[in-house]
């Protein structure tokens, strides 16, 4: 096997010399960081060492050469072989494809560390830390902790600030509330309910189509009678017209759908069939911040037929990293109304703006 050692600043920079000089069939055997003084002997450089090969065997040989016995017998060996090697340059190949694991200066640590507790996405990670590492080459490689607390707080801004923010407009009547089941979305909705009354001075009603659960209906009917405000059950989409027409007279009406496992796509299509309010209403899609990313990531993309305008994010106070808040915002390209952070009804939620969730993701100056 024919075998040399590449030294590279990124992974990917080593794949390309060694595809360069010996092609796509090569193989890593080893690599390792090490690290060398940078300018002035101020940082540490890390680099790549990497020791790559080139099986002998993957040449082709001559078409009218014929096998020799000893060929012939070795062949088993061979397929099991090139089987790895195969496997090992796919594997290469794949490595090839990801991002860079950019080496930065120790005084960008402590932000970076930061960035990852809270489970932002790399991608954004990545970002901000060449923002960083840009603004300290122009200024002379210093840079404090709050220009980059500023300079975080820019990009994420320039990220988040075309989507929209706050609580209900007001614009529209009927307020309809969607979300999978153990993520607080009766408590949110008394609690929305709670301020358009006492703030607002609105008249309001609730229409609940969680027939599913009794503790459910329940919980809606107590928070309905501590607001004076009426209840309707509806049970399909000819009870949802009849409390639509009772409810005439209301400012703002609140829609409890079913919390159900929406995973399932029956229960969405079920619900798409009972729930077709388009012109006058507005939608939020409830998640806890306490879920994987991954898992609203699904219940999200079974709600991508709804008209969902903003997400409400629950049980900010049962977690230490909020970063798949503003993750799911950039990826779905959705705004933000509220946060709850308790159950206490209605104080413990809170209609965000981009600043108020930016300080909430610092953490002021917890760093």
């Amino acid at each position: 096997m024919k075998m040399k050692k590449y030294t590279a600043d990124t992974m990917p920079e080593a794949m390309k010399l060694i595809r360069k000089e010996l092609g796509e069939e090569a193989v890593i055997l080893s690599s390792k960081a090490v690290y060398s003084k940078g300018f002035l002997g101020l940082f540490k450089k890390k680099s790549i060492e990497v020791l790559a090969g080139m099986d002998s065997m993957e040449s082709p040989a001559p078409i009218l050469e014929k096998p020799t016995i000893q060929q012939v017998q070795e062949n088993p060996n061979s397929i099991a072989i090139k089987k790895e090697l195969e496997d090992l340059k796919q594997m290469v190949k794949s490595i090839g494809r990801q991002k860079p694991n950019r080496t930065y200066p120790d005084e960008l640590e402590a932000l970076i560390h930061h960035l990852k507790e809270q489970e932002l996405a790399e991608e954004l990670i990545t970002s901000i830390s060449d923002e960083l590492f840009v603004h300290m080459k122009k200024n002379e490689d210093h840079i404090s902790i709050e220009m980059q607390q500023k300079l975080a707080k820019d990009y994420l801004k320039s990220q988040l600030e075309t989507f929209p923010f706050g609580g209900i407009s007001y614009n529209k009547k009927y307020i309809n509330v969607l979300g999978p089941t153990g993520v607080g979305k009766t408590t949110t909705i008394a609690k929305m309910a709670a301020r358009a009354v006492l703030e607002k001075k609105k008249k309001v009603g609730f229409i609940t189509t969680d027939t599913y659960r009794i503790a459910a209906i329940e919980q809606l009917k107590t928070y309905a009678g501590l607001l004076q405000a009426p209840i309707e059950i509806v049970y399909n989409e000819q009870d949802l017209q009849q409390a639509m027409q009772k409810f005439e007279a209301l400012d703002v009406v609140f829609i409890d759908t079913a919390g159900r496992n929406y995973k399932e796509v029956k229960f969405v299509e079920d619900l798409q069939e009972l729930i077709d309010l388009k012109e006058n209403t507005e939608t939020f899609l409830v998640l806890s911040s306490t879920s994987k990313q991954r898992d609203m990531e699904v219940i999200i993309e079974q709600f991508k037929e709804f008209p969902i305008e903003k997400f409400i994010f629950t049980k900010v106070d049962e977690t230490n990293s909020i970063g798949s808040i503003i993750n799911l915002m950039v990826k779905y390209k959705k705004g933000l109304a509220y946060y709850t952070d308790g159950q206490e009804v209605p104080e413990d939620i809170m209609g965000t703006s981009l600043d108020e969730l930016l300080n909430l993701f610092f953490k002021g100056d917890s760093l």
